[in-house]
């Protein structure tokens, strides 16, 4: 059985909930646990943030190869600038690292890692400034993960699968 208020497993003969201390009277309503805001949704935000990262690196790789090969014979003739080479060539390698933190923090989310959780905050708030799809990837995995009570259910979750 399980407090209908909180989700905690109690027992049949138990009067309070240990966790958050509603106190049962009458008949008690045998159901299933009400799941958490993480729990149903820590699973989709990993897989997204793989799909993000994934298209980040298409598109770092392709940046770099145009940057070394197109520029960089353009540039013999009176082509582009010459600090557009290692401009972009800087960008790609930039937008690289993002997607190998992406890919950490996707694979963390998936095996409930305890530190996935603070370094998703933080690249969400950089994945903000990539619009269209960053900035939804990152409103939503605020959503998920910033509220206070995220941390407690996250910490559940990673003591979960811990434990198994």
């Amino acid at each position: 059985m399980f407090c209908d208020k909180c989700g905690t497993a109690v027992q049949a003969d138990q009067r309070f909930c240990s966790r958050c201390g509603r106190e049962f009277t009458g008949t008690m309503v045998v159901g299933y646990p009400r799941r958490s805001r993480v729990q149903e949704h820590i699973r989709l935000l990993g897989i997204l943030w793989l799909a993000l990262s994934a298209f980040n690196a298409v598109g770092a790789v392709i940046l770099y190869i145009i940057a070394n090969t197109l520029f960089l014979h353009l540039r013999e003739t009176s082509g582009p600038p010459l600090w557009l080479h290692p401009f972009l060539s800087f960008i790609a390698i930039v937008v690289v690292a993002k997607a190998a933190a992406g890919f950490v923090v996707g694979w963390g989310l998936l095996q409930r890692e305890p530190w996935a959780r603070i370094l998703t905050i933080i690249l969400a708030f950089l994945a903000l400034f990539n619009i269209p799809f960053g900035t939804a990837l990152g409103i939503y995995t605020l959503w998920v993960l910033l509220p206070a009570e995220s941390d407690v259910e996250y910490e559940e979750e990673v003591r979960s699968v811990t434990a198994a």
